[in-house]
């Protein structure tokens, strides 16, 4: 992406695919390309110039994409009763090179049912959620042969004093803070497809 002033017309990304007539994946891709001229506000926000989409809409557009193939994406589900939170893991999930297909649950019950249906290969669970919490179906899914296959990965705003007071997480499972670091949870997410 080029730096470009702040005085020209500008638009979101989701603008420039409505205008466009593509999806947001592809104006992220076009954007990052440089094929739509781009920049990131202070905040992380892309902003797309309007000249840059007036001269796509007035030559022909390039092919959108090939989506991967799904056998090829993580299949992720997130366990996370914060709407807000849920609404950011959709958002950052959603821009990263691997696709994944991502499910969401708001609590640990309605989280074992997403994985005994949709058989994720990976769990991100919060800890602190209504009903049934993240250490009660972590203990659960330990007591299944069948789930050895998934790999889960904490995100949590709990302390660590906390934690241990709960009776701790079993072993080998990353444990990342709130606020996320989204660059350290695709990095780890990544290492685990690998392993795949």
């Amino acid at each position: 992406m080029t730096d470009v002033p702040l005085q020209q017309p500008f638009c979101t990304t989701r603008e420039a695919a409505r205008m466009l007539g593509v999806s947001l994946r592809t104006a992220q891709l076009w954007a990052e390309s440089g094929l739509l001229t781009a920049w990131k506000t202070s905040g992380g926000h892309r902003r797309i110039t309007l000249e840059s989409v007036d001269k796509l809409l007035s030559g022909k557009p390039p092919a959108e994409p090939a989506p991967a193939p799904q056998e090829a994406a993580p299949r992720i589900l997130v366990a996370e009763d914060d709407p807000i939170f849920q609404d950011l893991y959709e958002a950052m999930l959603a821009c990263w090179a691997m696709q994944p297909r991502l499910t969401l649950a708001s609590n640990g019950f309605d989280a074992l049912v997403r994985i005994g249906l949709d058989r994720p290969d990976i769990l991100i669970t919060d800890l602190d959620m209504p009903g049934m919490d993240g250490f009660e179906m972590l203990r659960s899914l330990q007591s299944m042969p069948e789930m050895a296959h998934l790999a889960v990965i904490v995100v949590t705003g709990l302390s660590d004093a906390e934690i241990e007071r709960r009776h701790g997480l079993p072993n080998n499972i990353p444990l990342l803070k709130k606020p996320i670091d989204f660059a350290a949870l695709e990095n780890l997410v990544a290492a685990l497809v690998a392993r795949r």
